[in-house]
C-alpha cells in the first residue's frame, strides 16, 4: 500500500529556497534506462528551468528515480513544480511509446538549510550512478548535471 500522501504532511514552499527533490517510477520499473528517456526528463527539468519556475543547480536522472536539487521560482509551489515536472515528462515519454503510468505518486522532498552545504548535497546527487554500480567515472554517466562540479 502507498503512503504518498504522507509526503505532503509538514511540507512547506519558499520561494527563493533550495530544496532536494527525488520521485520514483511506478512501481520502481527501470523506465528511464533508455538515453532517449532518460534525455526526455533532462529535456522537461530544463524547461522548467528556462521558464524561470525555477533554478536547477543539479539532477541526475537513474533508471527509476531523479534526483534534482533546485532554487523554487516564485511562480508556483514545491508540489506544483513537481507535478509539471512529472506531468509533462510522462506526457513526452507517452509520445514516444511509453504506456501506462510513469511516476509514482508523491515526492521526497528535503528543504536544504543555510547552515547546509548545499555543494555537499550536489555531490551525494551526481554520485548515484557510481554507488547504483552503473558505471566506474562518473564522466561516463550522460544524465547528471550540477553548476558546482
Amino acid at each position: 500500500m502507498h503512503r504518498s500522501h504522507l509526503l505532503r504532511v509538514g511540507r512547506i514552499s519558499l520561494p527563493g529556497h533550495l530544496y532536494h527533490v527525488t520521485f520514483v517510477t511506478r512501481d520502481r520499473v527501470p523506465l528511464l534506462e533508455s538515453f532517449d528517456s532518460a534525455r526526455e526528463v533532462v529535456r522537461t527539468l530544463m524547461g522548467l528551468d528556462r521558464r524561470s519556475h525555477c533554478l536547477t543547480w543539479t539532477y541526475v536522472v537513474m533508471p527509476d528515480h531523479v534526483h534534482w536539487l533546485f532554487q523554487l521560482g516564485g511562480s508556483l509551489s514545491l508540489s506544483g513544480l513537481v507535478a509539471l515536472a512529472k506531468s509533462r515528462s510522462s506526457h513526452y515519454l507517452r509520445r514516444h511509446g511509453l504506456k501506462g503510468p510513469v511516476w509514482q505518486r508523491g515526492f521526497m522532498d528535503r528543504l536544504i538549510r543555510a547552515r547546509e552545504n548545499p555543494v555537499a548535497v550536489a555531490r551525494y546527487i551526481v554520485l548515484n550512478p557510481l554507488r547504483a554500480g552503473l558505471v566506474a567515472r562518473l564522466g561516463d554517466y550522460p544524465h547528471w548535471d550540477a553548476r558546482w562540479l
